[in-house]
């Protein structure tokens, strides 16, 4: 015990001394909770749309009046021709671009059906297929207040109820799953550069030939990672409930459980990266490597019953998959420690294969 203390001691200096890893340590926390909570959202809000009115009567002129009360309606920009259409859609000045040409009115007050063309910028397609159904939802209401006796009958009534997230505040979402992207980045960067930082001071061999054995030398390398870890976690937890007010129904003792059990799969990956890694430059572009892929199969930017099957089992070894699951479970529907379990153990398969191939790379090494 008194090897392995001083070991942690050891790492922690080790730590806090390196400039890149308090940069590491306290940058990317702080900026991911303010930035990523505002700005990570598939929320459609405040787009422009262009209005090319070629009929310019009473109908047209409460449609475009609608518009620009609709509250995810940042500005309206006036069309005049079809080149200023073509170029408002290239230059990405307006999301969408609504046409009313000049048989509308004539359209509306004859009794007929009216039409309003959309032109959409498809190549931010899921924001556009938003927009076209708040727009869809806009010329209804004018036209069910232009026409009334020409709305459908209203039919048997519904009541819609979101559990989990009653007003589907993204924000409920977003901090929750920064919890899970944090500790990754946190756990990766710290642990990959751990062994590779004694190569380039060139204490790695004095490492290797000092009494400690090598669970030891493991051990002691796992700890500031491992604090790091449960620091941001309790920090977005804090900072969810207080700041953001996102809810925490479920358990704190099946929350820090799961969180010790996913950072020890993601430094067993940590640990292989930084053995297999000579420098810290290497060690860094490694967890890069592992960061990004680890994110995008974890469900955080697209679900993952999205993604092709083979992806779907590949995603299987993926540690943030399986947490991502937990703690948004464990915060808005209260997850019961059963289905918490059933998400963890695939972490403790993670972990105990990721470390057992450090624990015998860094020991072939010592011998």
């Amino acid at each position: 015990m008194q090897r392995i203390r001083a070991m942690i001691i050891k790492e922690l200096l080790a730590t806090v001394r390196d400039p890149r890893a308090r940069l590491t340590l306290i940058l990317p926390p702080l900026l991911q909770l303010v930035v990523f909570a505002l700005a990570t959202t598939l929320e459609v809000k405040n787009f422009d749309v262009g209005v090319l009115d070629t009929s310019g009567g009473a109908a047209s002129v409460a449609f475009e009046e609608r518009l620009s009360g609709s509250r995810n309606v940042g500005r309206v920009v006036r069309l005049h021709s079809a080149d200023e259409l073509r170029a408002a859609i290239d230059l990405q000045t307006v999301l969408a671009a609504v046409v009313i040409d000049q048989r509308f009115d004539r359209d509306v007050a004859a009794a007929r059906p009216a039409r309003i063309g959309v032109v959409l910028d498809g190549r931010r397609s899921n924001a556009a297929q938003i927009v076209a159904g708040y727009l869809g939802a806009i010329a209804a209401s004018v036209g069910a207040e232009l026409r009334p006796d020409t709305a459908p009958q209203a039919g048997p009534a519904s009541v819609l109820r979101n559990w989990f997230n009653p007003n589907l505040e993204y924000v409920w979402f977003t901090l929750p799953s920064l919890i899970v992207i944090i500790c990754s980045v946190s756990a990766l960067s710290v642990t990959a550069q751990s062994v590779a930082r004694e190569r380039e001071l060139g204490t790695f061999e004095q490492l290797l030939v000092s009494p400690l054995r090598t669970h030891e030398i493991l051990i002691g390398k796992m700890v500031p990672p491992m604090l790091s870890g449960l620091f941001n976690g309790t920090l977005y937890l804090v900072a969810a409930a207080t700041v953001y007010g996102v809810p925490f129904t479920g358990s704190l003792l099946l929350f820090y459980t799961s969180l010790v059990v996913y950072l020890l799969s993601l430094i067993g990956v940590g640990m292989l990266v930084s053995t297999l890694s000579r420098t810290q430059q290497q060690a860094f572009l490694g967890a890069f490597l592992v960061t990004v892929p680890a994110t995008l199969l974890s469900g955080y930017a697209g679900p993952v019953d999205n993604m092709p099957a083979w992806l779907q089992t590949i995603s299987l070894a993926d540690p943030c998959r399986h947490y991502l699951v937990i703690v948004l479970g464990l915060f808005l529907k209260a997850m019961p420690a059963r289905e918490v379990w059933l998400n963890t153990y695939p972490m403790v398969i993670i972990a105990a294969v990721t470390l057992s191939a450090a624990f015998w790379l860094f020991k072939a090494k010592k011998e």
